[in-house]
């Protein structure tokens, strides 16, 4: 399919219909023989991916596969991050997919190795890897067949295990994975220094660390404050403490690190809202460090199950979003008005609020509906 698809009157058409009425595409003939018009759609799909998940890949002759191959690569966003702590001499993607992550992990290496078991998903990383100028070695095969037959060792191992079972049911746990991380951890660790793996936003932090004990470091990777990827780093060595790190890029938010564990040794003050109110970003409430937070940045937080914080005075380096608020009755709401609505701990979803109050979404103000510890409260920004 590759030759085909990169021959220059079919990529010319590709580029004028990147607007075009898909479905109503879908329904004519392809004008090129050998290519179906499915294949060709295909392309168009993967350039409107592209232009907001890996724009590095919009280059003429990039071939891109289907659609649920573009669903599961990484985007551009994470990968970079990723790509600035890890370096060495040889690297390997054991998963290598669509190979985002790969292109841009390898970076600081000077030897890549691919493997991946779909040989025509090979074929197309390896087809766009010569366009973007990047060489690897790329080998088809089963992880597990590699695993078996190998013989060299490697500074780091990257593996982003399919989190689909057999039903194409999304699964999570390590064992559920695959390749099954527990069953494969010590071969792993055997042929390389250092293994980095990707794993799903909803793994339980406190499970990951009780299955591999090899772990050493943490990153819990948000994008405009949707949780994107946890990332975990394994090594023989013996390090003291597993290090974890909160990120939430382009949010402009700094990164908030911490050592895992220390959250059980520390104790929230409590208290009312007063001026200033901070909700955590996303990655920070994945990793549940609230009374961390609370002492970290000298913060009161309202109620045991209300993860919000106040304080009189703004900090303007929290990792969060920060409002200047007071404290509302409900009489005071008045109807037909604009807010955007947050409603934490609090018995109704913001849907529930708006058709309540009768308000219309969007706009600059806020209205947050919580729970303090003297009972239900609402607060309104300043």
């Amino acid at each position: 399919m590759v030759n085909k698809i990169v021959d220059q009157n079919v990529q010319q058409y590709i580029n004028a219909n990147l607007h075009a009425d898909l479905h109503a595409l879908l329904l004519k003939k392809s004008p090129f023989p050998g290519i179906s018009m499915q294949e060709i759609v295909q392309q168009i799909k993967g350039k409107q991916v592209a232009q907001k998940k890996f724009p590095f890949l919009l280059k003429d002759g990039v071939v891109f596969p289907p659609q649920l191959n573009l669903e599961q690569a990484s985007s551009e966003t994470t990968a970079v991050y990723k790509s600035e702590i890890l370096k060495g001499n040889t690297f390997i993607d054991l998963t290598c997919g669509f190979g985002v992550d790969a292109y841009y992990l390898s970076k600081n290496f000077h030897t890549i190795t691919l493997v991946e078991q779909n040989a025509e998903l090979l074929q197309i990383v390896e087809h766009n890897w010569n366009i973007v100028n990047r060489k690897a070695t790329c080998i088809n095969q089963k992880l597990e067949d590699f695993l078996e037959d190998n013989r060299d060792l490697f500074d780091v191992i990257y593996l982003d295990p399919a989190r689909r079972d057999a039903k194409k049911n999304k699964v999570f746990l390590l064992e559920d994975l695959s390749p099954n991380i527990l069953e494969i951890q010590e071969k792993l660790l055997s042929i390389s220094k250092e293994v980095v793996i990707k794993l799903s936003p909803l793994i339980d932090l406190k499970y990951l660390v009780s299955v591999l004990p090899p772990i050493f470091r943490i990153e819990i990777i948000a994008v405009k404050n949707e949780v994107k990827e946890v990332v975990v780093f394994l090594s023989k060595a013996i390090r003291e403490g597993i290090s974890c790190n909160c990120v939430n890029l382009e949010s402009g938010e700094p990164v908030f690190s911490f050592q895992f564990g220390s959250e059980e040794n520390r104790a929230a003050e409590y208290g009312e809202p007063e001026k200033y109110i901070y909700i955590p970003n996303n990655a920070v409430l994945k990793a549940g460090i609230f009374n961390l937070i609370s002492q970290k940045f000298g913060l009161k937080k309202l109620h045991p199950n209300t993860h919000i914080f106040t304080s009189d005075r703004k900090i303007p380096d929290f990792t969060g979003r920060i409002f200047e608020m007071e404290s509302i009755e409900a009489k005071q709401i008045q109807k037909k008005s604009q807010f955007n609505i947050i409603s934490k701990n609090y018995p109704l979803k913001p849907e529930e609020i708006k058709k309540k109050y009768s308000l219309k979404d969007g706009g600059e103000n806020y209205l947050i509906f919580t729970q303090s510890k003297k009972g239900k409260i609402i607060l309104k920004s300043v």
